[in-house]
């Protein structure tokens, strides 16, 4: 519970400290085209996308990732976030609706080695650009579950949804009870491996109309937490998850939540 409510407080805090930009990855060379299918790198822009990341992680399981962009810069359809070192590398892939542009997105990520972290994102007709940060933290994805195996069955799914004005903004804060396993977690109790089990696909709408979605792999932190900058349209917040032993969630929450 501690863990969950530091990673909330720091979602909620100011910008985090950016000295610590990309660095030179042999890893990312043979990524992003085996993995991504990129002939060549991708351009960094800062007047289009930045992405704020810790220098060194409190916990490697629950690191802070923000992605934003100025106002004025052109939308972003979708983004691709990778951690080069990570036993997964590509730990998300996310869609945005109009309504999330410019964009101000924060989520948690687990780091399992010191890491460059990226996001590849693609501004439409074909253009990409590229936003990064090198983060210092190690055991990310093998590190303990938060909570014992009977909490978790018994919180599974569950989720909470707040919208406040903030800034001049309209931010929504999704948090949805899972324990994301990675596979390479072990039971404290038996010290068995625990077997891979994750959200796989989350759709957030308001209305019919897309905020965000999301596949994702391993990376992903246990209870998942986003927090995200959006026009309202007064409908409904509808979400639906997917995970990777077949559970379904659907949840509608009024738009002020």
């Amino acid at each position: 519970m501690k863990a969950h409510i530091l990673a909330v407080l720091l979602l909620a805090g100011p910008a985090m400290a950016q000295d610590n930009p990309l660095q030179d990855s042999a890893t990312w060379d043979d990524l992003r085209e085996s993995a991504l299918g990129l002939a060549s790198d991708v351009p960094q822009d800062l007047g289009v996308l930045d992405l704020e990341a810790p220098v060194r992680a409190h916990e490697a399981a629950i690191v802070p990732i923000r992605l934003t962009q100025p106002h004025g810069a052109p939308a972003i359809t979708a983004a691709t976030l990778v951690i080069d070192e990570n036993p997964a590398p590509v730990a998300a892939e996310y869609s945005f609706g109009p309504a999330m542009m410019p964009l101000d997105f924060e989520f948690r990520v687990r780091v399992d080695s010191y890491s460059d972290v990226r996001a590849i994102a693609d501004t439409g007709n074909g253009n990409r650009v590229m936003a990064g940060r090198f983060v210092k933290a190690s055991g990310g994805c093998s590190a303990p579950a938060g909570k014992d195996m009977a909490a978790v069955e018994a919180t599974m799914g569950q989720m909470r949804w707040r919208s406040a004005p903030e800034d001049g903004q309209q931010v929504g804060t999704l948090m949805i009870r899972h324990p994301n396993f990675s596979g390479l977690q072990r039971d404290q109790v038996t010290l068995l491996n625990i077997p891979a089990h994750f959200i796989d696909r989350l759709d957030v709408r308001q209305g019919e109309e897309l905020l965000f979605a999301l596949q994702a792999g391993i990376s992903i932190s246990e209870d998942p937490v986003f927090r995200f900058a959006y026009r309202p349209n007064g409908q409904p917040i509808r979400v639906h998850v997917e995970d990777t032993d077949g559970n379904v969630w659907d949840r509608e929450f009024a738009a002020g939540g």
